[in-house]
């Protein structure tokens, strides 16, 4: 699955949420194909944006200040779940990040078929800009698209990528608060993004409804309030949980249940961590959430360490697939305006 900002075969979102810039699995973060080299060969020049905001704005973040005088018209999204935000807020970004992999000979672009985004993307089949797991995003790429705005925020970008960035359009960095790349709350990237479009009003509309679906999760279910959860996926034949402050861990908290705080001493700083057999311990809370596809969910269910924990013996597991079938994992690990309302759907109907 995808850890978050990942690939197929490292820790990192899928997600998130999202977090250097790997995945447990496709779940974490992973990449695809692109579309064709030609923009306008799929929507002509300036057709993608259609909502224009309130300008000029100024966007301070991580590497500086941002001004945007006027509605962008062709933006390009360099953080991994960051065409999501865009897409919210009505337009579709003609550049983006490859987060999941495409099963092999598959299209169109698994990215814009999930239950919360395909609607909203419709017939666009946006350019791959960068794929999960690559080093940085490709610059010529980027500028051969003609972008008037880059939002790079849901990403681990450099200064001297954010440098070569600006050189091609103005950009957006993460939030100034963010000490990590992938930390920072998904409230505040959304605003983020909302702000940079012209629509800070708007995306606080927007998390405010998310916010509400989440209030109203944890008032239906007290009982969550009693409980410690943790979600985790498989890597590298061990068991890998996200922490608290990890776009999946919040969510699971955000619906009521009790955190596992043990797990992020032992990240140290990460979104996620690999546990050693005697601290399998951490994860014997009351419900366990896993996220991961049919192939690691059976890999899983064969470990000893796994099968003896109370919650797995007494039925408290819920089994979510990462970016297969609903792809619930995928939603929780984007951590998005999209996926979240779909997300805590699923999520709560899993743990009854």
């Amino acid at each position: 699955m995808l850890l978050h900002r990942t690939t197929r075969t490292s820790p990192r979102a899928r997600a998130a949420a999202a977090v250097s810039a790997a995945a447990l699995g496709a779940g974490l973060l992973a990449g695809c194909g692109s579309g064709p080299a030609d923009p306008a060969a799929r929507s002509g020049p300036d057709a993608p944006a259609t909502e224009a905001g309130t300008f000029p704005v100024t966007v301070e973040h991580a590497f500086g200040s941002t001004r945007i005088d006027r509605a962008p018209k062709r933006v390009v999204s360099v953080g991994y779940t960051d065409d999501q935000a865009v897409l919210a807020l009505g337009i579709k970004p003609v550049g983006m990040v490859d987060q999941y992999p495409n099963p092999p000979g598959t299209s169109p672009d698994l990215n814009t078929q999930w239950p919360w985004t395909k609607a909203k993307w419709g017939d666009t089949r946006p350019d791959v800009v960068m794929n999960n797991g690559d080093a940085g995003p490709n610059y010529e790429k980027i500028a051969a698209l003609r972008p008037d705005l880059i939002i790079a925020v849901y990403s681990e970008i450099d200064r001297a990528s954010y440098e070569k960035l600006t050189r091609i359009a103005p950009t957006v960095g993460r939030t100034r608060a963010e000490k990590e790349p992938f930390s920072a709350p998904w409230q505040d990237n959304a605003v983020h993004i909302a702000k940079a479009l012209g629509q800070e009003a708007r995306g606080t509309e927007l998390v405010k409804g998310i916010q509400d679906k989440l209030d109203a999760a944890r008032k239906a279910h007290p009982e969550f309030a009693h409980q410690t959860a943790v979600a985790l996926s498989w890597y590298k034949d061990s068991v890998a949980p996200f922490t608290t402050t990890d776009v999946r861990g919040r969510l699971v908290t955000g619906i009521g249940y009790q955190g596992q705080a043990e797990i992020d001493k032992i990240a140290d700083g990460r979104f996620y961590t690999t546990l050693s057999p005697e601290r399998m311990d951490l994860v014997d809370v009351d419900r366990i959430f896993v996220i991961a596809d049919r192939a690691d969910q059976e890999a899983l269910k064969k470990s000893e360490l796994f099968t003896h924990l109370n919650a797995v013996r007494n039925g408290r597991v819920s089994y979510l697939l990462d970016s297969e079938g609903p792809a619930v994992g995928a939603a929780m690990s984007q951590g998005t305006l999209l996926s979240l309302p779909y997300a805590i759907d699923e999520l709560v109907t899993s743990a009854g």
